[in-house]
Formats: C-alpha cells, structure tokens, sequence
C-alpha cells in the first residue's frame, strides 16, 4: 500500500508550509452561533425575485457572464447611496465572490512578494491569510486591551514599518468594536505619506453599527477602499457576494488581477435581485441587534468580561480555559466560535430561542463548572 503523502511534502511556497487551512467548525447541532451568520432566511418576496432574475439568465449560460459586472456594481452603488447618505457611481464600486475574494483581489494589485501588510489584532484571520496566500508580509500591531486602535501607536508603526496595505476593521471581527473617523482618517493621512500606501477598512458588519461609515471619507483620498460583503446583514451568505466603494483608479487597477469572469451570471442575478428587497432583507438588522444587547446584558449578569459589539457577534471572557466552555456549550447543543483569545469565546447573535437557549446553557455551564469568572468590564455597554 502507498503511504498516502501530506501537503508539506509537496513543494509548496516555503511560508505556507506548516500552515493549517481557514475554517470554523460546521456541526450538526440545534444551535449554531458561530460564523456570524444572519439566522432569518429571505422571505418569500425575496425568493420570487432571486427566481425571476434566474430564470432570465438560465437560456444564455452557454455565454460568459459580464466580466465587469456593471448592472450589478450600479445596483450596489445605489444601495450603498442609499445607505450611507454618499454619491457613490459604479465606477467607484467593484464586486466579487465574497469579501474574502475583495481582500485577495487588493492584495493581488497592491500587495505581493517585497511589500508589507499590516493590520491591528485581534482582527479578522484572512487578512493576514490571503497576505500570505499573495506573498505579501504581515505585520501584526496589538490592539488596546479594550480591544480599541489607539492611533499615535498605529501611526508609529505605520511610520516605522512603511506597508503597502493597512487593514482596519470596523467593525472589528472578533470583538465587534468599531472605529471612529478621526482614527480612520488619521490612519489614512499616515498610510498615504508612503508612496505605495493603501488603506483598507473592511466594514463587513457595518449595517449592524451605529458608527458612520468611512464611505464617507473617500471623498479626496484615492487611496481609500471600503470592503463590503452582503453576507451577513443581507442573509445572503450562501450566495458569496462581497464589494467594495473607492476611488475609480482603484477599480482600474483591480481590473488588472481579477480573473476574466470571475462572478458567474447566476451569482449577479441573484445578488441583483436581492438588492432589489434590500428593506425587507435588513428588517431583521434590528431584531438582531435586540439579541446582541440581550447576550451582552446576560453575559455580564453573569460576571463575564464582555467587548463593546457594534456587530451581530459578541465577545465574552474571564472564562479561563476557553476550550473546556466551548466543548460545554457543544455537549449542550450550542456552537460557538472558539476564536484562539485565551479566555474568550465569540457569539453570533440568533434568533430569540437561539438566544435563549445560548444563555441557559451559558447559565448552566458556569454554575456546573464552577469557571472563576473575571468581573472587570471592557469599554462601554454595548450599543
């Protein structure tokens, strides 16, 4: 018998050697609140309105797809107009499979082999993922024990290390605290001083914040990109349509990386007609957001340490050996996202039950395990 071989076995690139693949836990449990996904399914208005857009596109799928996507890009500047009170034009928008497809496509054009990226951790894995996946170095920068961007720090490490993208999310994944402008625009006046310099704010969760959108600050900065997904507050997960809004240049120069046809004809039908029902598929942002406040309020009832969330996910620690809760929680149904914090989980904001049933068993588990909870809070009550 061959003895089967292992990746690092092969003659992969040096730095993606010894690496383990992205992915959070999918099981088959009655709860799932752990990749921060919206729970409420597009109603039956929406359902018709994908459907239509489909069926026109079924007879002509032996022909490519718009490679530049520009009906949907229009759709998605109208929205964002719409949303963030900002003119934006198609021209200053670009769209792909997912937001994680966004970050590769930015990196691919403006990152790579010489060039650094940095970014404020915790923070979202992938960016310092698809980094490496580009060649690109990364750079991480520790956030404030509030989990907050203290931007005279960010500036100096900005100045010191000279990267070609700086990524700031907000808000940030995994422990939902947004940024304010000033930072944003602060960071940005640093980034830009080097020649090579882009900023990148993911605003992945934005429709669940109260915190104003840096769209609004792309105004006279071309150097400026604001990363966009409809996955989370549109439900729209499984579709993966992700986006972004900067400067049209920056479009130019994606152009030049992104593979021809690289979102399918079915993929812009359906995120089109999504967009279509753009109110009734964000009603649930509110009820959502209820179910976030609920979790931080039973949280630290509780005497758990809880991070401000301007997302649909909250952090929550003082839980010593977070993997000893996270395998409670499992055993009682409920799967939440171990997210390697020490001391610390993250929690999707579900329906009511789901909340429920996160807080009983939550209940549970501390009262049976006896954790030695930490009482301090971090930053303000949630908003």
């Amino acid at each position: 018998m061959i003895a089967r071989m292992t990746a690092d076995e092969l003659p992969i690139r040096p730095e993606i050697r010894g690496v383990g693949a992205y992915g959070a836990p999918q099981l088959d449990v009655a709860v799932r609140l752990n990749t921060n996904e919206n729970p409420f399914p597009p109603s039956a208005a929406v359902i018709e309105s994908i459907s239509e857009m489909l069926a026109g596109e079924l007879g002509g799928l032996q022909r490519y797809p718009d490679r530049d996507a520009v009906a949907l890009r229009t759709d998605l500047a109208a929205y964002l107009s719409s949303a963030t009170g900002v003119s934006i034009d198609c021209d200053g928008v670009w769209a792909a499979n997912g937001s994680n497809e966004i970050l590769q496509q930015i990196l691919q054009a403006f990152g790579g082999p010489g060039r650094i990226a940095m970014g404020f951790e915790p923070s979202y894995s992938m960016h310092s993922i698809i980094a490496r996946g580009t060649g690109s170095d990364f750079v991480a920068i520790p956030r404030d024990t509030d989990f907050a961007i203290d931007p005279v720090t960010a500036c100096e490490a900005i100045s010191a290390v000279q990267p070609a993208v700086v990524f700031v999310c907000s808000p940030n994944n995994p422990t939902g605290t947004a940024v304010d402008l000033e930072t944003i625009a602060r960071i940005y006046e640093e980034v830009t001083t080097n020649e090579i310099g882009v900023l990148v704010v993911d605003e992945a969760y934005a429709e669940f914040s109260n915190t104003p959108s840096a769209v609004s600050l792309l105004a006279g900065r071309p150097r400026l990109i604001v990363s966009r997904t409809m996955s989370k507050a549109f439900a729209f997960a499984g579709a993966r349509v992700g986006y972004f809004a900067a400067d049209p240049a920056v479009v130019e120069a994606i152009l030049r990386v992104r593979l021809p046809y690289h979102l399918s004809a079915i993929t812009q039908a359906a995120a089109r007609g999504a967009l279509a029902h753009a109110p009734d598929l964000l009603s649930a942002v509110t009820e959502l957001k209820v179910q976030r406040d609920r979790i931080v309020e039973g949280c630290r009832h509780l005497g758990l340490r809880v991070a401000d969330s301007d997302a649909n996910f909250v952090l929550f620690g003082g839980l010593g050996d977070q993997t000893v809760i996270w395998q409670a929680l499992l055993d009682r149904g409920v799967l939440v996202r171990d997210v390697g914090l020490a001391g610390w989980l993250r929690v999707t904001a579900g329906t009511p039950a789901e909340t429920t049933a996160f807080l009983e068993a939550l209940t549970e588990v501390i009262g049976t395990l006896s954790v030695a909870v930490a009482t301090e809070p971090v930053g303000q009550e949630s908003r």
